[in-house]
């Protein structure tokens, strides 16, 4: 009953809400793992589209976004529009501050007209979203939600904001360490904030489902609050700040010049409009249900971390999905995942028709551990358990 209401929740949450304000994965990462060329056709699955567009500036023939939310497709859409009919000063107030003065204006003149009928109904109801300057953007839609309250804790609760801003303004790592260890970490992670973590309506307003924390659970010693706080740990006293644009935006509420995601930076906003961004389309279905439904050819995959749901709740459908993916691929295909776990296990017991035979999964894929062990502790979001890369067995 309790696995029942958890799946609930997370459910009503991720089915009627704009959940990701913003790409929750590190590109970075994936650029040195996928190795993008013009013949590439890239899947990957939308959340807020900053890697769609991060992907598109490396220049592969296509790039198709899939999500079965069709908020996320509206956001990616509405930054493709905003791309080809805002100048750069527009645009980046619109993305890079959250705001937008003028946007209801600017909306119904240039933008609404760039976008599919199912975005357009979703932008007219929620383009207010980009017209307070006291609340940003990125403290709209669930995450952001999340974002806001958590600053607002930072702010009236622990009134530490002076030392967030000390720590992103940090000149280098152990400043930051110290700025951290003496007056942010012990502070932040209160009784409160150590009991609502570890709550599922939180987590699930995180993008968390109570499969991930299943997962941490059973292979993290100290549970999901302890991996969360060691994550923190990570980030704050062990990478650098300064390029980490995604602890920024829902620290401050915007992103920087000099610290935010490629399609926000002026030459590869450019790049985009000039003709980059025409090559990003996006798709409001299952993954399963676009490669069975088009006639595509993918020879990059990048799954994000949903296959921690299916793996607990519908292990027939990742089976499903997995044989349309073999069906779609190339031989010289590349898969990249992450998980909220330590290990996906699972991974390897899915069967699927392949050549004729039944086989496991496990037996098709080549694991490039070597590059994952390299790449994953580099990760600047750090909050994911475990990254994966593989290509198609020999």
């Amino acid at each position: 009953m309790i696995d029942w209401l958890n799946t609930r929740m997370f459910n009503f949450v991720h089915r009627n809400n704009l959940v990701y304000n913003t790409c929750w994965e590190d590109p970075r990462l994936d650029r040195q793992a996928l190795e993008l060329s013009p013949d590439d056709d890239v899947l990957v699955i939308t959340s807020a589209g900053c890697n769609a567009l991060d992907y598109a500036l490396q220049g592969p023939r296509h790039v198709y976004a899939v999500d079965m939310n069709p908020r996320q497709n509206a956001l990616l859409d509405l930054k493709c529009a905003a791309i080809r009919r805002l100048d750069y000063g527009q645009f980046w107030e619109m993305f890079g501050r959250g705001h937008l003065p003028g946007i209801r204006q600017l909306y119904g003149s240039m933008l609404r007209s760039g976008l599919c009928e199912r975005s357009r109904l979703y932008w007219d109801r929620h383009i207010r979203f980009f017209e307070n300057p006291r609340r940003s953007f990125y403290f709209r839609g669930t995450s952001g939600n999340l974002a806001r309250a958590l600053n607002v804790y930072i702010d009236r609760v622990l009134r530490a904001r002076k030392w967030c801003d000390a720590i992103l303004a940090a000149e280098s790592v152990p400043e930051q360490r110290g700025i951290y260890e003496q007056h942010l970490r012990d502070r932040f992670w209160s009784r409160p904030v150590r009991f609502a973590m570890g709550r599922n309506s939180t987590l699930s307003l995180m993008g968390v489902p109570h499969a991930q924390r299943l997962q941490v659970e059973r292979d993290y010693d100290g549970g999901i609050v302890k991996f969360m706080q060691d994550c923190m740990d990570a980030v704050f006293a062990e990478l650098p700040l300064k390029d980490n644009y995604f602890w920024r935006v829902y620290m401050t509420g915007s992103y920087s010049q000099d610290c935010c995601p490629e399609y926000l930076k002026e030459p590869n906003f450019h790049q985009l409009k000039e003709g980059l961004v025409d090559r990003i389309s996006t798709h409001t279905n299952s993954v399963q249900g676009f490669l069975e439904q088009n006639d595509v050819s993918i020879s990059r995959f990048v799954l994000l971390d949903h296959m921690d749901w299916l793996s607990t709740h519908s292990f027939p459908l990742l089976e499903a999905e997995w044989a349309a993916i073999l069906e779609r691929a190339r031989p010289t295909s590349r898969f990249l995942w992450r998980s909220g776990g330590l290990r996906t296990d699972f991974v390897g017991d899915v069967h699927v028709q392949y050549g004729g035979q039944l086989r496991r999964l496990g037996e098709l894929l080549r694991f490039d551990q070597e590059l994952v062990n390299r790449l994953h502790p580099l990760d600047r979001v750090h909050t994911y358990g475990s990254f994966y890369v593989a290509r198609l067995a020999a």
